[in-house]
């Protein structure tokens, strides 16, 4: 798509951090055993034909750049346009809560105005969703809006999601969290680059604020517009959504939903042999990711890449990441279990539905 530029914002953090997001970002959280969270917001950007995308970097960035490197996985490789990797401001990560924090917008203000595109689409890392950006794009430039958000009516209570109070499709207000019923913001909008960039000058004296709250007064000036996604949706801000989302892909039409045909979610490629399933070995409704042995009993899980489970061990409604070892007779229930780990025969690791057990990672 043509005079598009991206930006995403990976520098926030999240209310009710948990050990799986102690050395790493929400964007490059391991999702499906063998993407990362980042890969749905460069995906959707790529698959619509932006070429030129900054991403904005958290302090704890290291997991982050070794996934995207250059961006050739997302075809961003290239000798013009392509991924650029951007600074987070200083603490703009301790607000939580704040995607689209003015201080890394106006940061990175050069990044705009060296840009030859009229539009910009904006979006956070920590929402899982497979969207045709060209879409909302276009109903951007017939409704005549100078900003429209990208939401979904919200199925539950999230304390984490941002909501807007709505007219029609136009936006009046914004609140934090959403209970059903609700327009959830999925942490999406397109907006012209000129007018983003004015913006940016109107709200340099509180640029510790998001973008969406320092607007909060002038929702009756400036046209906002909603676009409702139908597909579904994840939202990723704490390890009990996370393991739900996780949980969701192990449902076929759920599957088919995310991944249709035609909008390939890209990720870091790596070499790896298939998975193999040895004699005796029983797999039921798992996503087993490549290069894992599968000696004893697997059901109801996502393995991460080269997992071994050996013989007499189980496997039962849990996530468990790259490199880990399930030793003889030992069990996995109701758990996640971060990369590296081994857990040694005959042991039990077992959290409850509603009380998920959570091993951290493992030095490698």
């Amino acid at each position: 798509m043509e005079k598009l530029t991206g930006l995403i914002t990976a520098n926030y953090s999240t209310k009710y951090p948990s050990v799986l997001s102690e050395s790493r970002p929400v964007a490059s959280m391991p999702y499906l055993g063998r993407y990362r969270v980042i890969d749905f917001a460069l995906s959707n950007m790529v698959n619509c034909g932006i070429r030129t995308v900054g991403l904005i970097m958290p302090y704890n960035y290291r997991s982050l750049i070794d996934h995207v490197g250059s961006g050739r996985d997302w075809d961003l490789n290239r000798k013009k346009g392509g991924l650029f990797i951007l600074p987070g401001s200083a603490f703009g990560t301790s607000r939580t809560g704040s995607r689209f924090l003015l201080r890394d917008l106006e940061h990175n203000k050069v990044f705009l105005e060296r840009s030859k595109s009229d539009l910009v689409v904006i979006s956070s890392a920590s929402f899982v969703y497979n969207m045709d950006y060209g879409e909302v794009v276009d109903a951007h430039r017939k409704s005549g809006a100078d900003v429209t958000v990208i939401t979904k009516t919200a199925t539950k209570k999230d304390v984490d999601v941002t909501g807007f109070n709505v007219d029609g499709t136009r936006v009046k207000g914004v609140k934090h969290g959403v209970v059903f019923g609700d327009t959830a913001f999925i942490d999406c909008f397109v907006v012209g680059r000129e007018f983003l960039l004015q913006m940016l000058e109107w709200y340099k004296a509180t640029d510790y604020l998001d973008l969406f709250e320092a607007m909060a007064g002038d929702y009756g000036r400036v046209n906002v517009q909603s676009y409702d996604y139908k597909g579904y949706v994840a939202a990723i801000f704490n390890k009990d959504a996370y393991f739900e989302s996780n949980m969701d892909l192990l449902d076929p039409q759920t599957t088919e939903e995310l991944f249709p045909k035609g909008r390939t979610i890209r990720t870091k490629a790596h070499d790896n042999a298939p998975a193999k399933f040895e004699t005796g070995s029983r797999v039921t409704n798992s996503r087993v990711s490549g290069s894992c042995r599968i000696y004893g009993s697997v059901s109801n899980s996502i393995l991460g890449r080269s997992v071994i489970v050996e013989s007499g061990a189980t496997v039962n409604n849990s996530i468990v990441m790259q490199s880990c070892v399930i030793k003889a007779g030992a069990r996995v229930e109701n758990a996640i279990v971060d990369r590296n780990n081994v857990v040694p025969a005959g042991t039990e690791l077992r959290g409850t539905p509603d009380a998920l057990l959570i091993k951290e990672k493992a030095a490698e």
